[in-house]
């Protein structure tokens, strides 16, 4: 079993939500390149904003990716204590499961969107200037396709999981 997974949670289950931020590093370590100058596109990030922002999506990207754990572990179930006005409250199962499939629809139309709108562009050579450039950005960019389906069957666990009879009752969270 990995890290601090819950017993009961089906192994697959595990390796699907932690595989999402290990999916979800290759591209912001991409973006970190672009915003230290390093030559991995055609155009660098010049201004104090665009690595601001180029910084700021890396951390966010990952922060969601890492989200994905707390469908296998303890604080899915439960906030944890230190966090103010809720810690020490029971997640409820269709909250958690819902937001993480509302998260996978929306990275599932990102995925296209991005497909069609960049394939041309990498397609034509708009955003790299070699082909080094261009390989290194497709395989830094296509383990993200794996996000989506991965959140999804890791939300749909959970919630099957969270809901069955036995687990209502062993964790005594009838009527919450």
């Amino acid at each position: 079993m990995m890290g601090n997974a819950i017993s009961g949670v089906p192994r697959w289950a595990v390796r699907a939500a932690y595989a999402v931020p290990l999916l979800t590093l290759p591209s912001g370590l991409w973006r970190i390149a672009l915003a230290a100058g390093l030559p991995v596109a055609s155009e660098p990030v010049r201004t104090g904003w665009g690595v601001a922002y180029v910084l700021v999506l890396t951390a966010v990207t990952e922060g969601l990716a890492l989200l994905t754990l707390g469908l296998v572990q303890p604080w899915g179930e439960v906030v944890p204590r230190w966090i103010p006005l809720v810690g020490g409250r029971a997640v409820r199962p269709l909250a958690a499961a819902a937001a993480a499939l509302a998260g996978a629809c929306l990275l599932f139309a990102l995925s296209l969107l991005v497909g069609f709108v960049q394939g041309g562009n990498l397609a034509d050579g708009a955003l790299t200037d070699t082909r080094a450039q261009s390989v290194l950005l497709v395989v830094c960019y296509t383990p993200l396709l794996a996000w989506a389906p991965l959140l999804t069957v890791s939300a749909i666990a959970y919630y099957r999981r969270r809901t069955a009879p036995t687990a209502v009752q062993d964790r005594g969270l009838e009527g919450r």
